[in-house]
C-alpha cells in the first residue's frame, strides 16, 4: 500500500510548488516531554500548536516527512460541516448538541484564517465555496437541505437558481447550487509546511522518518522507534489510517473502525486567467453534490498571471490505483469543461484517506492520558485543526468539547482483515449506480 503512496505523490503538483522547509531530524535518543504527539499531518501539527500555546512539552513523531499522508496531498477545499450528513449527527446525539457539532465545523473554518495570518503562511488562501447539484432531482433535494439547515442551524449561504448557474460555473453537467462565502481553498502541502515550521517557532520538536514501533502506556507513556524513545504524560495518535499500517501496536481497538480509500487528482498545464474566469467566475472551490463525488479548484496563477485547474474525482475503494488514471480522470475534466478537453495533464497523484462506517469523525482517548483523533472521511481540510485544538483543551482539563465528539458511536467495518474491503467495493458500486441514475 505504502510503495503505492509513494509512487503516486512523485507526480503532484503540491510538492513540486511545496514552500522550502527545514530538515526535521531523525529521533535519534531518548527524551522526556509532557506530550507526545504520534503523526506529523495538519491534526498532529495543530494539536501541538495548541499545547504548545498552552505551555506544555511537545514532541512530534513522523513516520515519513512532513505532510506526507492525505494533508499533503488533498483537494485543499475549505467546508463548513462533516463529511456524513448533519441528520447522522442528530440521530447520534440530539438536536442540541449536534448544533454545537455545526458550529464546531464553522469555528474550524475561522481557525484556518486564524493560523494562516498569525503564523503568516504561505499557502494560496482563497476564499468561497461552491456546492453544485448535477440535476432536477439532486437539486430539489439540495434545496430541501437548505431550507432545513437556514431554519435549524442558521446556515446562510447564496442560492443559484437553475438559470443563474452557468454565470457561476460554466459547465453542462451542472444543474444549481449554492455559494457559501465561509468556504474556500488552500494549497494543502504549504499549508501543512507552515504548521509544521509555526510549531517548530513554539519549541515544540519535530522528529521525521521516527515511526513508532510499540507504546507502553501508564501514568508515564513510552513510545519506541528504531533508535529512541519518548515518554510523555499524555499521548495523541494523529496518524489517522496510517497508524494500524505502520504502527499496529499502538491502537489496535481502533484499527477496524476505520478503512483506507484512495483518491486522486490531476493537475493541468497553466491556462489563460480569462479563461479560468469564465469556467469558475468566483475563483470557489467546487463540490457535487452525488455521494462519489467530483471536487475541483483552481490553483494560484503563476508568474504569467496563469492558474492550473486541479481537479479530483476518482476514488478507489480496493486500495488498488485505477487503470489509465491520468486518462479517465482528464476525461472526467472534460466532461464537466469541454473547453479543457485539450489541455493537457502535467500532474497526477494521490493517496489514501481514512473513513468510518458513518463518515462522522472519530475522536476520543484509549485510556485516561492517551487520545486519538481519525476519520475524517475527506472532509478534515479545516476540521482536522479544530481536532488538535479539542484535544489540546481536554488534556488541559477542559474536555467538554471533545467529549461530545467522543459519544458518536462508531462502528468497525465487518468482514475482518481479508473481507471488509470487498464489501466496501461493493458497496460504493452501489452508490456510483444510484449517483448516475440520480
Amino acid at each position: 500500500m505504502f510503495a503505492n503512496d509513494l509512487k503516486l505523490t512523485q507526480n503532484s503538483y503540491y510538492a513540486a510548488s511545496a514552500n522550502a522547509q527545514p530538515n526535521y531530524p531523525t529521533l535519534g535518543e531518548d527524551v522526556e516531554a509532557d506530550v507526545c504527539v504520534v503523526g506529523g499531518g495538519f491534526a498532529g501539527l495543530s494539536a501541538a500548536i495548541e499545547l504548545a500555546d498552552r505551555g506544555y512539552s511537545v514532541v512530534v513523531l513522523e513516520a515519513h516527512h512532513i505532510g506526507f499522508g492525505a494533508s499533503g496531498r488533498n483537494g485543499g477545499q475549505l467546508i463548513a460541516g462533516l463529511a456524513c450528513e448533519q441528520d447522522v449527527i442528530e440521530n447520534a446525539l440530539g438536536f442540541e448538541a449536534a448544533k454545537q457539532v455545526w458550529n464546531m465545523s464553522l469555528e474550524a473554518l475561522d481557525l484556518v484564517r486564524e493560523r494562516v495570518k498569525r503564523f503568516d503562511i504561505q499557502c494560496d488562501l482563497t476564499d468561497g465555496f461552491m456546492g453544485v447539484a448535477v440535476n432536477a432531482k439532486k437539486t430539489a433535494k439540495l434545496n430541501d437541505w437548505l431550507d432545513g439547515m437556514a431554519q435549524r442551524y442558521a446556515y446562510d449561504v447564496q442560492r443559484i437558481a437553475p438559470n443563474d448557474i452557468k454565470t457561476w460555473i460554466n459547465s453542462p453537467r451542472y444543474h444549481s447550487g449554492y455559494f457559501d462565502k465561509t468556504g474556500g481553498h488552500i494549497h494543502p502541502l504549504n499549508y501543512c509546511l507552515g504548521l509544521a515550521n509555526s510549531a517548530k517557532s513554539l519549541g515544540v520538536r519535530i522528529f521525521t522518518n521516527s515511526a513508532v514501533i510499540d507504546m507502553q502506556q501508564g501514568e508515564t507513556a513510552t513510545l519506541h522507534t528504531k533508535r529512541g524513545t519518548v515518554k510523555a504524560k499524555f499521548v495523541v495518535l494523529a496518524g489517522n489510517m496510517y497508524l494500524p499500517e505502520i504502527s499496529p501496536k499502538l491502537a489496535p481497538s481502533l484499527t477496524k473502525r476505520i478503512m483506507p480509500v484512495g483518491t486522486y487528482i490531476i493537475g493541468t498545464e497553466p491556462i489563460d486567467a480569462d479563461l479560468a474566469k469564465e469556467l469558475i467566475a468566483s475563483n470557489a472551490a467546487v463540490c457535487d453534490t452525488n455521494f462519489v463525488l467530483d471536487y475541483f479548484r483552481f490553483s494560484a496563477s503563476n508568474a504569467k498571471n496563469k492558474p492550473r485547474m486541479i481537479y479530483g474525482g476518482r476514488v478507489s475503494y480496493s486500495a488498488m490505483t485505477p487503470f489509465n488514471l491520468t486518462g479517465k480522470m482528464q476525461a472526467r475534466m472534460a466532461e464537466t469543461f469541454p473547453q479543457l478537453a485539450n489541455t493537457k495533464v502535467e500532474y497526477t497523484w494521490g493517496g489514501f484517506v481514512d473513513i468510518t462506517m458513518s463518515r462522522a469523525p472519530d475522536f476520543g482517548r484509549i485510556s485516561n492520558n492517551i487520545y486519538y483523533l481519525q476519520g475524517f472521511s475527506g472532509h478534515g481540510v479545516a476540521l482536522t485543526g479544530l481536532a488538535g485544538k479539542l484535544v489540546a483543551e481536554a488534556i488541559a482539563g477542559q474536555s467538554q468539547r471533545l467529549d461530545v465528539f467522543a459519544k458518536i458511536k462508531h462502528h468497525d467495518f465487518q468482514g475482518g482483515k481479508w473481507l471488509r474491503t470487498p464489501a466496501l467495493v461493493l458497496g460504493m458500486a452501489w452508490y456510483q449506480l444510484r449517483d448516475a441514475l440520480g
